[in-house]
């Protein structure tokens, strides 16, 4: 299968998709086994890895790698989750502390399975990295939580600096590639965000046979909801199973969509082939003096 797929791939994804094994990542590596950690940037076999470490930004997923929904883009283990940890959270910021991270990005698999999805879970987790690491900067990649505003509530109250829920396609593409998720609720999640005066933050995959009206009019609908932070990515079928990539969208396009959201008024635009959710996250804490001026 890797053949295969290598064959497929433009040069730009392959050839920036090599990862390099440095000592640094070695260490961090064993840190994350050793504590019985989840982190995307490994289990996602993140492309930008090496960057993001030695920027003093890793990105840890909690509740479990067990996910509730079946995404047809995700390459999580769908199932029954394991229950919470109680531990977890006092796991994940002593890592932090111990890698000397200096901006922790923190994503969840979806937990339809508990009474308050997990929200409870995560207010307890931020608090605990806060209180361990007072000077570490913070990022959440929330579910939607049903669009529950009282559970959305739980994460915001929590303070982090910036929070993110990926609208991960368009309007039309939507009810085909995510399971459960509809992409009102998202949009109405990213706006209690906003409401809230926390720096706001989505993203969206291309390639999945978007048109390019329908992205601009998703910059659209994010902007009205107060979002100021966008990233822009190519969709990397993570096995057979899943959905096929559409289209490999060029650099240059890429490119013409972070001129245009900034134009439309993100505070920042991430838009490259390889971007992923966390990438140059610790730049967009720098968003939260913006906000209002932005709402």
């Amino acid at each position: 299968m890797e053949d295969q797929k290598s064959k497929r791939l433009p040069e730009w994804i392959k050839l920036k998709s090599r990862l390099t094994a440095d000592e640094t990542q070695e260490s961090v590596r064993k840190l994350v086994k050793e504590n019985n950690l989840n982190t995307i940037c490994i289990s996602g076999n993140c492309p930008n890895i090496g960057e993001c470490w030695q920027a003093g930004t890793a990105t840890f997923m909690i509740l479990g790698s067990i996910c509730t929904r079946a995404c047809k883009f995700c390459g999580v283990e769908t199932g029954k989750p394991l229950p919470p940890d109680p531990d977890e959270p006092k796991r994940v910021a002593d890592s932090v502390k111990k890698m000397g991270i200096r901006h922790a990005v923190i994503t969840s698999v979806d937990r339809d399975d508990l009474p308050d999805r997990g929200a409870g879970f995560w207010a307890q987790t931020i608090k605990t990295i806060k209180e361990v690491n007072p000077s570490v900067t913070m990022e959440t990649l929330i579910p939607d939580f049903d669009g529950n505003r009282e559970l959305i509530s739980l994460v915001t109250n929590a303070a982090p600096d910036v929070i993110s829920h990926n609208l991960e396609t368009v309007r039309r593409l939507t009810p085909a590639i995510r399971t459960k998720a509809r992409y009102d609720t998202s949009l109405a999640v990213i706006q209690q965000i906003s409401e809230s005066g926390i720096v706001s933050k989505s993203g969206i995959m291309l390639g999945l046979g978007e048109k390019p009206e329908e992205i601009l009019e998703t910059m659209d609908d994010l902007l009205k909801a107060g979002c100021q932070v966008m990233t822009i990515g190519q969709y990397l079928a993570p096995s057979r199973e899943h959905l096929p990539v559409s289209e490999w969208i060029t650099p240059e396009v890429y490119q013409n969509y972070e001129k245009i959201g900034l134009e439309k008024g993100f505070r920042f635009v991430e838009s490259r082939p390889l971007v992923r959710s966390s990438y140059h996250a610790e730049k967009h804490v720098t968003s939260r003096n913006d906000t209002n001026d932005q709402l």
